[in-house]
């Protein structure tokens, strides 16, 4: 049998329709197929890639520290200028690399752990190194006066003794992870530690137990916690807002919509937070969604009522009217602990009076998460706070 021109035309347009058929068949197969693989994988047991991962991952995470550095400490002691604030970093430290601790399974598809908590300064990812001064806020200055205010006048004659001031120039590592203070060796009151620093003495502890769910029962409960410390809230906050909600924020649940909010939890700062979906970005030939802090999260409760919870500090608050700032004294030993989002980002006009030197960019003092959305990957974070002791 001949096969002319049209026939070969016709054969051609068979198979080639067979062939749509077919793809048409396979590729929602394989997507499938891949979906179904994925949501085995990152289930959280003994068997599974994402167990390894989950342990330690594979790569590392570093938290940077920049500082405002006081440059009129003088003219702000004697004459009550405004402080001009020079910013200076980052001061890089490798953290969160030592694999998770104490892993038990329990029966409800959860597991839990402890995290230790260790710092290594990385010099090759800093713009300066530990031995750098920096002038600032005397720790120990500021912090005793509010925790024994009836010792007020005895504490004032003790920091003259001590020819200590208002504010000092220490080295970064002092800073962050203690040093010896001359003004607390002298106050003769029980249990007084006399080293004082922003992160002492969180070096070499252990941060838990947290409880969370390995995702076998439910994929979209993946990594989300239980319970923290044993409770599923934190005592610091009434209401809803001492809820322990999310993850840890070290990874999601997979497949990933622009519509959901991901909320993570953050011992260093008591509470739950959430992002929300900002844009889509390229990292690493990668196509991820930046999800970013929305401006309600620091809002004042005049502007968000939700937030009344937060507000502990009527006087610092202004009446829970200030927006940008929350007050961590409850959850600091009563220290009077402040973060804000850096240079005081999406903060009231007000709090900017009186200081020079700070100057709020969104894309850069924000804090945002890259995440890829189909394996819930985190390939990017800038979670930017502020801490302040007042």
């Amino acid at each position: 049998m001949e096969c002319n021109r049209n026939c070969g035309l016709l054969t051609g347009t068979i198979i080639g329709a067979v062939l749509a058929i077919i793809g048409g068949i396979l590729i929602p197969v394989g997507n499938n197929l891949m979906e179904d693989l994925i949501k085995t994988e990152v289930v959280i047991e003994y068997d599974t890639t994402a167990f390894g991962n989950w342990i330690l991952p594979a790569s590392p995470t570093y938290r940077q520290i920049w500082f405002f550095d006081v440059q009129n400490p003088e003219e702000v002691m004697k004459n009550g200028s405004a402080p001009i604030l020079k910013e200076k970093g980052p001061y890089t430290y490798k953290t969160r690399y030592m694999p998770k601790v104490n892993i038990t399974g329990h029966n409800d598809a959860t597991l839990s752990y402890f995290l230790e908590n260790i710092f290594i300064f990385q010099p090759n990812m800093s713009s300066g190194l530990e031995s750098d001064n920096i002038t600032t806020v005397n720790l120990a200055v500021v912090t005793a006066p509010v925790l024994y205010p009836n010792e007020a006048p005895s504490l004032n004659i003790l920091i003259q003794l001590s020819k200590s001031k208002l504010l000092q120039t220490r080295t970064v590592k002092e800073i962050l992870w203690g040093y010896e203070d001359p003004f607390l060796k002298l106050i003769p009151l029980p249990n007084i530690d006399n080293i004082v620093g922003v992160f002492y003495p969180l070096n070499k502890t252990f941060d838990g137990p947290y409880q969370i769910y390995n995702g076998k029962d439910d994929i979209n409960k993946v990594g989300i916690i239980q319970s923290y410390k044993n409770n599923r809230t934190v005592d610091y906050w009434e209401s809803y807002c001492g809820m322990v909600n999310g993850t840890d924020g070290a990874s999601f649940h997979p497949f990933i919509s622009k519509s959901e909010e991901l909320y993570f939890f953050s011992s260093d700062i008591c509470r739950s937070m959430f992002v929300t979906f900002e844009s889509e970005k390229t990292v690493k030939e990668i196509l991820v969604y930046r999800f970013a802090v929305p401006l309600t999260i620091f809002s004042s409760p005049t502007t968000n009522p939700d937030n009344i919870c937060f507000c502990t500090d009527m006087e610092l608050s202004r009446n829970c009217t200030l927006s940008g700032i929350l007050d961590l004294s409850t959850c600091k030993e009563g220290k009077p602990v402040y973060i804000t989002l850096p240079h005081f980002l999406h903060a009231s006009e007000e709090l900017f009076h009186d200081v020079e030197g700070l100057k709020p960019v969104e894309e850069e003092h924000n804090i945002f998460l890259d995440v890829e959305p189909v394996s819930d990957s985190k390939l990017n974070s800038y979670p930017g706070l502020l801490c302040h002791r007042i």
